[in-house]
């Protein structure tokens, strides 16, 4: 017994291990990580930390996990892939699931973490290395023609062509047009309801179908519990109802007693009397009566 809990609890700390695992790895991985959107020529666009109209970089992840960015590397030259390292440990080097992180490619490296040490320039090819420094994780070359404050990105984030944007969107979605909600496309789908109303009445009977279901088996639950509540008092009252038959009255054990002695002393051959024992209730004690107070007979005057 002791040897089988020791292999359960062995096998569930050993699932939870490897769930830990699987969720650390997954959070860490940035393979996901996506080149979304940037801007060459920034005249009159977003400004960074400084106040400064800077070239900007927008990373975008995929995963529905949070990706730490720190460790992997952002380059224009895929000769020289770890041309800027990401530096790691700092909570704002994670980017939390389908979310963006701005960089500003401003040539100033000591300005903070998120300022590059190289610009954007036309014809060049803007990559991400994981932080093996090997592997590309995505890029994009970027083309000529490049206009003042026009971004050039993905129209959405699950987009794989590049376009010129008629809206930069730093940190943000790329795609701000108007999106029908549900109930707008199950409109257009059912514009007179009556798709509408067949799954309000089916969600209607389904619910009362199991709400009979439920309690016509709860009625049967308790009447059986009663019936084996019953039998099971029942069984246990049998014992003591043998028990009070087999006890016999005073009456009887007299009679019993006094034919075994007359049957030992031999006084039984021919007799023809019937000996009947009764019990005699009494409501007064003989020892009470005045018959036994008076020892002597009173003398007559």
């Amino acid at each position: 017994m002791r040897n089988r809990a020791k292999k359960i609890i062995t096998g569930i700390v050993s699932v939870a291990l490897v769930v830990a695992f699987n969720y650390t790895v997954k959070s860490q991985n940035a393979v996901t990580l996506r080149l979304n959107e940037i801007l060459v020529n920034n005249n009159s666009n977003a400004v960074d930390d400084f106040g400064q109209h800077s070239a900007w970089i927008e990373i975008f992840n995929s995963s529905y996990n949070t990706v730490n960015i720190g460790g992997c590397y952002l380059t224009d030259d895929l000769n020289d892939p770890t041309k800027y390292w990401i530096p790691t440990g700092d909570p704002i080097t994670k980017i939390p699931s389908r979310n963006y992180i701005v960089f500003w490619a401003d040539n100033h490296p000591t300005r903070g973490i998120f300022h590059l040490n190289f610009n954007l320039i036309e014809g060049k090819t803007l990559a991400i290395f994981d932080a093996n420094g090997k592997t590309l994780i995505d890029k994009i070359e970027i083309p000529a023609g490049q206009k003042p404050d026009i971004t050039y990105g993905r129209p959405s984030n699950d987009s794989e062509d590049w376009v010129f944007l008629e809206k930069s969107t730093p940190g943000a979605n790329n795609d701000y047009t108007k999106k029908k909600s549900a109930g707008e496309s199950f409109v257009e789908f059912d514009p007179y309801g009556i798709g509408m109303t067949m799954i309000a009445m089916f969600v209607v009977f389904s619910a009362l179908a199991i709400l009979f279901v439920i309690y016509k088996n709860m009625g049967r639950f308790f009447i059986r519990h009663a019936n084996s509540s019953k039998k099971s008092a029942s069984s246990e009252q049998k014992p003591s109802e043998a028990h009070s038959e087999v006890e016999m009255s005073g009456e009887v054990n007299a009679a019993i007693a006094m034919t075994i002695h007359l049957y030992l002393s031999e006084m039984h051959d021919y007799e023809n009397t019937v000996l009947t024992i009764q019990k005699v209730s009494r409501n007064y004690s003989p020892w009470s009566s005045k018959i036994y107070t008076l020892r002597k007979t009173p003398n007559k005057i």
